[in-house]
């Protein structure tokens, strides 16, 4: 099994065949290799492109590789939480923290982020206390955060419905003449949703200041993505008129360039990019799933050497960028953050249940009031009964 998607699928057998006239080009050979923007191999060594350019001091680069290991290691104790039966359900990030750091880190304060479920690291870089994500997945509230305080939207469950609501804004936005840009995060199966192509369709009619960053981690819960697309994914930024580029999601560096690059291109009025960050799900989809039956250990070893932090911490180790100092003072830090996140999960308090009515209208509306006065008799019976037992 091959980690990289080819460029096209043979038919399946018994389908009909295309006569030679009609037959359409391939927009690549059948074994060509994708274009791949890539600044820091798997190995750890630092490489150059001609499109690319960053360059970081040691602090910054340390910034990054803090970042994601304190993001791993938050996703990797929700995770047990869950095991544990403190959470619900738990949706990883592990393997894909570069693509979520790197292009996290190149956001502007003022520009606005529009997630699916799965962007803890993202969350991270805007500010969002990581006992927040919890919340939700306790069943304690609809997102633990104000979008508005850190121009970060709630998460959103409904699969590739929030690159629709990134296009709106970014269409208000250029309507307001504001230079910040916004960007859409979603994964290789969302992109074979309508409310995707919409979003594009929109996004390129209107030159709206949107990146689209699609985190391709190789499979939608149980489909590969080589049954979803024909062609690499970020090809077809070119039917809707605009450029898409594949960047290396195991690479930071990379990861933040090219995202930098197409942040800038937006508030520049050029319209949106699709940035398909080329990354790996090195766990389930989501604590619900088991990957083992439908994937190969071999797979995940191939991209386990691959890992975006370990490249990180060979380039710094080589280049003299971090010492044992360094590592050991972050092993205790990442310590302390699980075990705030565990004392802050398991003290959440219930909700009020009359709370599911609140913020619905800015206004309000007479419907909703009467069914918060029908839930609040229903509650009210409950009381009664036990009075009643009493007696």
């Amino acid at each position: 099994m091959t980690v990289e998607s080819p460029a096209a699928r043979k038919p399946r057998r018994g389908s009909k065949r295309v006569s030679a006239a009609k037959k359409p080009e391939a927009p690549q050979p059948q074994n060509a290799e994708p274009q791949l923007v890539q600044l820091l191999t798997p190995e750890g060594e630092r490489v150059e492109h001609p499109d690319y350019e960053i360059d970081l001091s040691a602090d910054e680069l340390r910034g990054l590789y803090r970042d994601m290991v304190l993001t791993r290691r938050f996703d990797a104790e929700a995770t047990a939480l869950q095991r544990q039966g403190e959470l619900g359900l738990w949706a990883s990030l592990l393997g894909q923290e570069a693509a979520q750091i790197g292009s996290g880190r190149a956001l502007r304060d003022d520009d606005y982020v529009f997630p699916t479920y799965r962007e803890h690291g993202v969350a991270w870089c805007r500010g969002v206390d990581p006992t927040n994500l919890l919340g939700m997945f306790r069943g304690v509230n609809h997102g633990g955060w104000d979008p508005n305080s850190n121009n970060f939207h709630l998460y959103t469950i409904v699969i590739g419905s929030q690159t629709l609501h990134a296009t709106g804004y970014a269409m208000g936005v250029a309507k307001d003449g504001a230079d910040s840009a916004v960007i859409a995060y979603f994964g290789d199966g969302a992109s074979s949703q309508g409310d995707v192509a919409e979003s594009f369709t929109f996004s390129a009619v209107y030159n709206a200041p949107v990146v689209f960053f699609c985190q391709n981690n190789q499979w939608a819960i149980s489909e590969p993505t080589e049954r979803q697309t024909r062609v690499p994914l970020y090809q077809r930024a070119q039917g809707f008129g605009f450029p898409g580029i594949r960047v290396d999601g195991n690479d930071v560096l990379a990861c933040l360039a090219v995202t930098r690059s197409a942040l800038e291109r937006a508030r520049r009025g050029e319209g949106p990019t699709l940035v398909e960050a080329f990354t790996y799900r090195m766990g389930a989809h989501t604590t619900s799933d088991d990957p083992t039956k439908y994937r190969h250990d071999d797979e995940r070893a191939a991209w386990e050497a691959k890992d975006p932090i370990l490249r990180l911490r060979t380039y710094m180790e080589n280049e003299g960028f971090a010492d044992e100092a360094f590592f050991t003072a972050l092993d205790e830090e990442s310590d302390t953050l699980a075990k705030r996140v565990r004392e802050a999960v398991r003290a959440m308090p219930d909700p009020d249940p009359m709370a599911i009515f609140d913020n619905i209208y800015a206004d309000g509306h007479s419907l909703v009031d009467e069914e918060r006065a029908q839930f609040a008799a229903y509650q009210a019976s409950f009381a009664d009964d036990a009075s009643e037992e009493v007696k």
